[in-house]
């Protein structure tokens, strides 16, 4: 039963509160027009937003196989009482279109249309500020409402069980929640497989059945938090359809360590407490929606004003942080839908019932991308990006980093072994393709990106150099005057070693080894301390960087 049910307040009608949100959505895109060009000169950026073409659209998609065949239609648009009718066939993506119509007629190599998920209880214009900007490498980019949020199709989130097979079978090590709300490492059981296997599949037979509407052969998939966990759940299953793979800030990476609880310990009162409320209305089945929905407009707007004010102190105009508060609120308040997604997908710490760790290093590679550099399979481009201020912990992308670095590292050795065995006529044992040893498929080439002065939501915090790093993992490029992201690896892929201190002594060909990573990513204010000789500038890299000893516990 909705929380809202036993905190029956009053309020505007759905369909006051879909005109409200399609306001906030109609201000946000003229900003995205007329403010975030890539350039400064205000009469330039209109000359430019002229070349463009900015649509908001809805696209027909074929109603998930997880659906319950009596489930209900779509919460918001259904004018049936509920029911789907036999005329209705399909719920509806929506989202914003943005062609470069200059880029799209001219002969200068594009890459294929970017495609854009959003995060947990966001929206397609969360990237508002961004899309003028990505615009310059992509002839077409599309921002979608994914299933179940903003003015997409919100049906009740009713699944029946996923097919256990959805994940592959040596995914096997998740979480499982205790009764503490604890996540425990274990062998996922077969019936959390198939929940989450559920869950995942609302989303991705969603979007595949709008991609194959819109006609793309391939894409390149970018997914912010959720949206970059639902992309990788969709990687695996169509990778034939995925250019390039952007992860930004992803939620559920990282397996759980005791030592992530303890940490828990360190922080401050009011976080310890703000995490174990968490934590309860979590074990509930209670969303941040769905309380939102409980409580009286005056409180329920000042919650999320209040988060606007504190998360994104980047956006300083008046106007714009009220029409993103606005944008953010209306989109909680609409009836619930793919939000309760959370409790399916993740435990109460927020990690994933089957972490992202196991996953990505089986990603297959289909043959357009599976060519070869000086005779070894490329295999497909995973780019991991955060920001430096990131509740989401980077290490999670530099230990993906090294799995897949390491299996790699196995495959060409199997296959050297299969050259020599062929060669004189033995027979090789050759294993399967499923980013494994042997197979005719490399793990994917993972890297790691930092971006300045930005937190979670560093599409927002520092849009220009978010742009950048989106353009160079897409393999564009940026101009020489603009800001330009820090690249990340492992110490094994950067060919670094661990005995010097210094950070300055870990820098080789642009590229920042772990205790460089360590100096560079600050974590969320409430889960630091500063230290006695940092300054509130961001991190400068090469010449702005002084040499300092690297904490020994930085996580």
């Amino acid at each position: 039963m909705p929380l809202s049910s036993f905190f029956p307040f009053g309020g505007p009608k759905i369909s006051d509160r879909i005109e409200s949100f399609r306001e906030a959505e109609r201000r946000l895109l003229e900003y995205a027009r007329t403010r975030f060009a890539p350039n400064h000169n205000r009469d330039q950026d209109i000359a430019a937003a002229d070349d463009h073409h900015f649509e908001l659209f809805d696209t027909p998609v074929s109603i998930p196989s997880v659906i319950d065949g009596g489930a209900s239609a779509c919460q918001v648009h259904d004018n049936n009482n509920g029911a789907l009718s036999s005329s209705e066939k399909n719920y509806s993506l929506h989202g914003v279109r943005v062609v470069n119509k200059r880029l799209m007629m001219s002969d200068e190599k594009r890459g294929a249309p970017l495609v854009l998920l959003h995060g947990y209880a966001n929206g397609s214009l969360y990237f508002y500020r961004n899309l003028m900007g990505l615009s310059r490498r992509f002839g077409t980019i599309y921002a979608l409402d994914m299933l179940g949020w903003g003015m997409s199709s919100r049906p009740k989130f009713d699944l029946i069980a996923g097919d256990n097979d959805a994940i592959g079978d040596d995914v096997a090590v998740g979480h499982d929640d205790d009764d503490s709300g604890h996540a425990a490492a274990t062998t996922t059981s077969i019936d959390t497989r198939r929940k989450v296997s559920s869950a995942e599949s609302f989303f991705v037979e969603s979007l595949e059945s709008w991609r194959k509407a819109h006609g793309l052969p391939k894409m390149t998939l970018a997914g912010h938090s959720m949206g970059g966990y639902m992309s990788v759940a969709y990687a695996e299953r169509y990778p034939q359809h995925v250019e390039r793979l952007i992860l930004l800030s992803p939620v559920g990476v990282p397996e759980c360590s005791p030592a992530d609880e303890g940490r828990i310990d360190t922080f401050p009162f009011y976080v310890r407490t703000m995490i174990k409320t968490v934590r309860y209305l979590f074990n509930k089945g209670i969303t941040p929606g769905s309380f939102l929905r409980s409580l009286p407009y005056s409180r329920s707007r000042s919650m999320v004003d209040g988060y606007i004010e504190r998360r994104l102190p980047a956006i300083t105009c008046p106007d714009e942080r009220r029409h993103l508060g606005e944008y953010l609120y209306q989109n909680s308040m609409l009836p619930g839908s793919g939000e309760y997604c959370l409790s399916e997908i993740l435990t109460a710490g927020a990690f994933a019932k089957i972490p992202l760790i196991h996953r990505i290093p089986n990603i297959k590679c289909d043959d357009d991308n599976n060519d070869t550099d000086g005779g070894e399979k490329k295999g497909m481009e995973v780019h991991m990006i955060y920001g430096q201020n990131d509740w989401m912990s980077y290490t999670g992308g530099i230990d993906v980093q090294r799995a897949c670095h390491e299996r790699r590292r196995v495959v060409a050795a199997e296959q050297r072994e299969k050259m020599e065995k062929d060669s004189t006529g033995g027979n090789a044992c050759v294993g399967d393709d499923r980013g494994g040893s042997g197979g005719n498929t490399q793990p994917p080439r993972v890297f790691v990106h930092g971006v300045k002065d930005a937190s979670h939501l560093l599409m927002l915090d520092n849009y220009e150099e978010f742009n950048a790093a989106l353009i160079i993992a897409s393999g564009g490029e940026v101009g020489v005057d603009a800001p330009r992201p820090v690249e990340f690896a492992c110490d094994e892929v950067a060919g670094l070693g661990s005995s010097s201190s210094t950070v300055r002594s870990h820098r080789r060909d642009g590229v920042v080894g772990e205790e460089g990573a360590a100096e560079f990513f600050r974590g969320p204010r409430w889960n630091r301390e500063k230290r006695p000789d940092e300054k509130e500038e961001s991190w400068e890299g090469d010449d702005g960087l002084e040499e300092k000893k690297v904490e020994e516990q930085r996580a």
